[in-house]
């Protein structure tokens, strides 16, 4: 029997190779996003993370071993600590202030977005968290490892270290983890309750693209 992450990827894959066409990803990897794009992208994603960090938090809570739980904490203390200090590092090479990150409104879409996942972290199980969790991470990883390909996408002056952050071993390995996990967590569940998993993952997949319409509109509200 093929892992439950495979059927996963399959029932997503139109969704998914329309995040690789976008013209907000295609354009990170040709250089010609429009900088002011990206620059509301950073602000939303800014935000994102943090409510990204809570998930982390929730499934250190619901984890059933120690060793799943610490991996939990760790990853939100590094988002945390870390990943959002090297956003604020970024953020700054396109003149936003860490007071402006701060001072960020959210979206309609990522109110969309991470409101579900919340709403599905809170009420499911770990299971649950991980299947509405997943895309995000995976598909950023499947991301920049294509746009990786792309003759001089690394070395751009603006959008390189995008590029270079997300096709990254590193973070390939947590992306790794998580897909190890939903297999590990899917074993002995009834089609009811994977159907329920799968629902999941394709609702976050499609906030996906959303979030990567409402960046390259520049969109607050619809």
């Amino acid at each position: 029997m093929k892992p439950f992450s495979q059927r996963l990827l399959q029932s997503v894959a139109p969704i998914w190779e329309s995040k690789y066409k976008h013209p907000f990803v295609m354009g990170l990897g040709d250089g010609s996003l429009p900088v002011e794009s990206f620059k509301f992208y950073m602000k939303q994603d800014y935000v994102y993370l943090i409510e990204y960090a809570k998930m982390f938090a929730l499934g250190s809570t619901k984890a059933y071993d120690l060793t799943t739980s610490a991996r939990f904490a760790q990853l939100q203390e590094a988002t945390l600590n870390y990943e959002m200090s090297l956003h604020r590092q970024y953020a700054e090479r396109f003149g936003i202030t860490r007071e402006e990150l701060e001072a960020t409104e959210p979206s309609f879409v990522m109110l969309a977005y991470t409101s579900y996942m919340l709403k599905v972290a809170h009420e499911g199980s770990l299971a649950d968290l991980v299947s509405a969790l997943l895309p995000c991470t995976w598909s950023y990883w499947e991301i920049g490892k294509r746009l990786a390909e792309v003759e001089g996408a690394m070395d751009h002056p603006l959008y390189g270290d995008w590029v270079r952050m997300y096709s990254s071993d590193e973070f390939g390995s947590l992306a790794i983890w998580l897909i190890e996990l939903i297999d590990q967590l899917a074993e002995g569940k009834n089609e009811q309750e994977l159907a329920r998993l799968e629902e999941h993952f394709l609702i976050t997949s499609k906030m996906e693209v959303l979030f990567w319409d409402m960046a390259y509109r520049q969109e607050m509200w619809p």
